[in-house]
């Protein structure tokens, strides 16, 4: 038979799974190690639900617990595995999505050669639609910093080329966002 709490963490978990495995694939993650990623800093929410429960924002606490969660996995890279392809996200049949998944790619590698901070603040921000008081909750630092990571991410991100070529005026790509 299933507590309440149980079946509060399952409802949380069905509603945010898709979002958080996302979030570990913009922080840098392949889609495999995203999902490996989101369920162990799940299974950590878990063991401290009461304390998530408590918290004042609930979801800045478990985005704060994916990005240690992320941070550990590549701290122990070393010993990890390695996995020697990638899988795209799969395509809706019937139309070609081929200018999404160029989006994507886009934005994927764009986030890549932003430093490890300033790719932390911008799928807060833009992806997980934190504010900035949220996000400055979420990393534990100063609002001004969260602001200074987010002006220098934009500010690398409006120069990459890889970025650019996906706004000039590529047919079905121009205002898309990290979803």
């Amino acid at each position: 038979m299933r507590t309440s709490r149980d079946a509060e963490f399952s409802e949380y978990v069905a509603a945010r799974w898709a979002r958080l495995v996302r979030a570990a694939v913009l922080l840098g993650c392949s889609p495999h190690e995203a999902e490996d990623v989101a369920q162990t800093a799940l299974t950590r929410c878990l063991v401290k639900w009461s304390k998530v429960e408590g918290a004042d924002d609930r979801d800045a606490y478990v985005y704060r617990v994916l990005v240690n969660t992320f941070t550990d996995s590549r701290r122990r890279r070393w010993t990890s595995e390695r996995p020697t392809g990638e899988v795209l996200e799969p395509v809706a049949r019937g139309r070609d999505a081929t200018d999404e998944v160029d989006a994507r790619d886009a934005i994927d590698r764009a986030l890549a050669k932003l430093a490890d901070d300033q790719r932390t603040a911008v799928v807060l921000r833009y992806y997980l639609n934190q504010t900035e008081a949220q996000m400055a909750q979420t990393l534990r630092v100063a609002p001004g910093t969260v602001k200074s990571r987010l002006s220098r991410a934009l500010k690398a991100m409006a120069i990459d080329p890889g970025l650019a070529d996906q706004s000039s005026g590529t047919p079905g790509t121009s205002g898309r966002g990290l979803r």
